[in-house]
């Protein structure tokens, strides 16, 4: 039965919007200045749109289960799960950071000074991890109340409320923190250092594949689709922009914290403007926000992966759900690779240098996965041409290899940088830091080829249709 087509362009691209804007990615690009205007267009030319379009095609023609089907599909079950495997293991990865956002904007409550403890952010990450799995096993019902207030309370006014006062800063003439001039546009890109940080600008307009599910319910989806798409990287480049620049104007750029550079320049903003008696209300709404960001994706990905368990990818230890239909042995799973995650910060110099490893091992291992999704996408062109699209990328199969293309050389080249350490931070023992990040790839890409080939038939204990 064809679904009811009910989203216009406008809905559909705010959908977009709230799954991709966070305050939380702003400080990374921050570091950059004035430049950080060039990564955002270069990542929405290379990254953000051929996603977009790439996974709306995908979707409509593939809509059961994701990057999973698709990547089976075009490349066989061991790539598929390969795919599966790197969404759900980088949103493990990926848990820390958020939480360690949220760790450093509840500082600010307390002690701000305690945003740059690193006991303190690990203390805060496993805590909270842990009572939010916890909560999570009673069902979504609670997760997702959590996530629908957090989102207006801790991300849209306070986004909205950091760019008024970036704009009120200039208005009233106080002193800037980086330069506005033609010559600050272009970063330096004859060193590779440099770039680095371009992988979590990258991860930054990452999930689109996510939503995408949505394209096939958009009025006349060949063409609506692609305005929504459009509508929805203005609004997110806008917003990301101003907000950005917010941050660099009023932070030095060798002061920011990745992980409570948003919290910083609200603490510079309100105290200059005799407000500071609300910097423990504006950390209290951010750390709501990182907390519904947090429960909004410790779910999904998992169910995600507990699909593939019961297709008897995974052993059937995996495949367990209590009473709720929560996949909980995947969910400990989880939180244990979470928790052993969370020491890289006892281990690095500081807390911006931890946040960027597991931003960058994030990155990496997402980068794979959709390089698998653009090659997928080229590769069902000529191997399933049958198969019908509500959306497809203009241009036939030429269009697509344009499309695809850009997108696989953008994720390959950025790929690439992110093996280098930054210059903006202190990284520490370069040993540690190629151990852990190499470590990471290589484990991680391992693990599901090794699982694969130890499947066994009796894996398979429920049928599709019983899940």
């Amino acid at each position: 039965m064809t679904s009811k087509r009910t989203l216009n362009v406008f809905l559909l691209a705010m959908i977009n919007v709230a799954a991709i804007t966070s305050l939380k990615n702003y400080p990374l690009t921050a570091v950059y200045g004035l430049s950080s205007l060039f990564f955002f267009l270069f990542s929405a030319v290379v990254f953000f749109i051929p996603v977009s379009l790439v996974s709306a095609e995908l979707a409509t023609g593939w809509p059961q289960r994701g990057v999973y089907i698709w990547v089976k599909e075009a490349m066989g079950p061991r790539m598929g799960l390969l795919a599966i495997w790197l969404q759900w293991i980088e949103n493990v990865i990926w848990y820390p950071t958020v939480l360690s956002f949220l760790a450093a904007s509840s500082a600010f409550i307390f002690d701000p000074a305690l945003a740059h403890d690193n006991r303190y952010i690990v203390s805060i990450i496993l805590i909270t991890f842990w009572v939010a799995t916890f909560l999570n096993c009673f069902g979504m019902k609670i997760s997702g109340w959590i996530s629908t207030v957090s989102v207006v309370l801790g991300t849209i006014i306070p986004g909205a409320l950091i760019i008024f006062l970036g704009f009120l800063w200039i208005e009233e003439g106080y002193p800037l923190q980086i330069t506005f001039g033609w010559d600050q546009l272009i970063p330096d890109l004859g060193s590779i250092n440099e770039l680095v940080l371009l992988a979590g600008i990258l991860l930054g307009f990452a999930g689109m594949e996510m939503s995408a599910v949505h394209a096939k319910e958009v009025k006349n989806p060949q063409k609506g689709y692609p305005k929504a798409i459009l509508l929805a990287a203005i609004i997110i480049l806008a917003l990301s922009m101003i907000a950005t620049l917010a941050i660099a104007i009023v932070v030095p750029k060798h002061e920011i914290n990745l992980a409570s550079g948003a919290m910083e320049a609200f603490t510079h903003f309100l105290n200059a403007f005799k407000l500071g008696w609300a910097i423990p209300i504006v950390a209290f709404f951010m750390a709501l926000g990182a907390l519904g960001t947090m429960s909004t994706w410790i779910v999904g990905p998992t169910k995600g992966i507990l699909a593939t368990a019961i297709d008897g990818d995974l052993p059937p230890f995996f495949q367990k759900t209590n009473k709720h239909g929560m996949p909980t042995h995947l969910l400990v799973l989880q939180g244990v690779i979470v928790s052993l995650l969370s020491l890289v910060f006892l281990f690095m110099p500081n807390v911006s240098s931890s946040y960027w490893m597991l931003v960058d091992l994030t990155a990496l291992l997402y980068l794979i996965m959709y390089i698998l999704m653009f090659v997928a996408a080229i590769v069902l062109r000529y191997k399933c041409p049958e198969v019908k699209r509500t959306y497809r990328i203009p241009g036939g199969n030429a269009g697509m290899w344009i499309i695809g293309g850009i997108g696989t050389v953008g994720c390959f080249f950025t790929f690439i940088m992110g093996l280098f350490p930054p210059s903006q931070l202190q990284t520490g023992n370069m040993l540690f830091y190629y151990s852990f990040l190499i470590g990471g790839l290589v484990i991680f890409c391992v693990l599901p080829f090794i699982i694969y080939q130890l499947k066994k038939p009796s894996w398979k204990q429920k049928s599709e249709k019983d899940y």
